[in-house]
């Protein structure tokens, strides 16, 4: 299933870790036939929602290949790829090919700052050592960096870096990058309040941790905006918005995690040093899982 052309909806996998520190493959497996089943277009393990800053090394390959194996070739799956190595981000890459991965989600942690030509020099290097299709995640609240124009410009002339994940909110920013680039490289938005803005723009889906909560009513979206039945659409972001505001109140992996138990998915608790919703936050989640019901 190499070099697919993405798009649609691909929820941001949870990793369902125990108390012993091994993944919970058998949670893991039911959670992707769940989502396959919902009709989501793609998985991505190992995304912000997947707490991959809290993972070893190991436990991240588990879940890569966890989820490939339970996809079994229905949807593509996008790995996430972070370290602040360039060198050890590239064996990441390398590794999740070989275990079956659809494509790179490349994900830049920093400690020292960096500029444009070093950011540049880190993802180019990432894409060099695959064959498979590279998303560039740019996440401003996370990063110590926000991608400019002009470096997105450059990325997109690597051939198979062919993807940007843009969760900046910056809708002017998003309106230079669709007029200057074109086709040149594809968007996938967040999950935050512009999702159908980049669709309006001819952006092709969305990357998403309250996907995996709110499977059907995200995949509905994305439907109802290809068909562009706008008023339709802009009814159901508004309403899916709720979910938003809450993991942004309590925080991504808590409020997922705990959305998935309520659903039947014992993923277990955040990975510390994050800690789980107490029971105002519980109870909050429940109530908005509800109204979207």
């Amino acid at each position: 299933m190499k070099q697919l052309n993405f798009a649609g909806v691909f929820p941001y996998l949870v990793s369902p870790v125990d108390s012993r520190g091994a993944v919970k493959e058998k949670v893991l497996t039911n959670l992707v036939r769940h989502l396959i089943d919902s009709g989501v277009h793609g998985l991505t393990p190992l995304g912000s929602t997947g707490e991959f800053a809290y993972l070893t090394a190991g436990q991240r390959s588990t879940v890569v290949r966890v989820v490939i194996e339970a996809a079994a070739g229905r949807v593509p799956v996008v790995a996430g790829v972070c370290h602040a190595s360039t060198a050890v981000a590239c064996r990441q890459a390398v590794e999740y090919e070989k275990l079956g991965a659809n494509g790179i989600l490349a994900i830049l942690d920093t400690y020292f700052p960096l500029g444009p030509d070093q950011i540049y020099s880190y993802f180019s290097a990432i894409a060099g050592s695959v064959r498979l299709p590279v998303v560039v995640y740019n996440n401003p609240t996370f990063s110590k960096f926000d991608l400019g124009v002009d470096l997105i410009e450059r990325l997109a002339d690597v051939p198979n870096i062919r993807y940007l994940k843009d969760a900046s909110g910056k809708t002017g920013k998003l309106l230079t990058i669709a007029n200057r680039l074109g086709d040149r490289i594809k968007l996938f938005s967040a999950s935050a309040s512009v999702p159908l803005f980049v669709m309006m723009l001819g952006g092709v889906g969305w990357m998403a941790g309250p996907a995996c909560i709110i499977p059907r009513q995200s995949v509905c979206l994305y439907e109802l905006a290809v068909e562009k039945r706008w008023d339709e659409a802009l009814k159901l972001q508004k309403a899916s918005w709720e979910v938003n505001r809450v993991f942004q109140k309590y925080g991504l992996a808590a409020c997922i995690k705990a959305g998935l138990a309520l659903q039947g998915f014992p993923v277990g608790d955040p990975l510390p040093p994050q800690t789980p919703l107490d029971e105002a936050g519980l109870l909050e989640v429940k109530q908005v899982l509800a109204s979207l019901e």
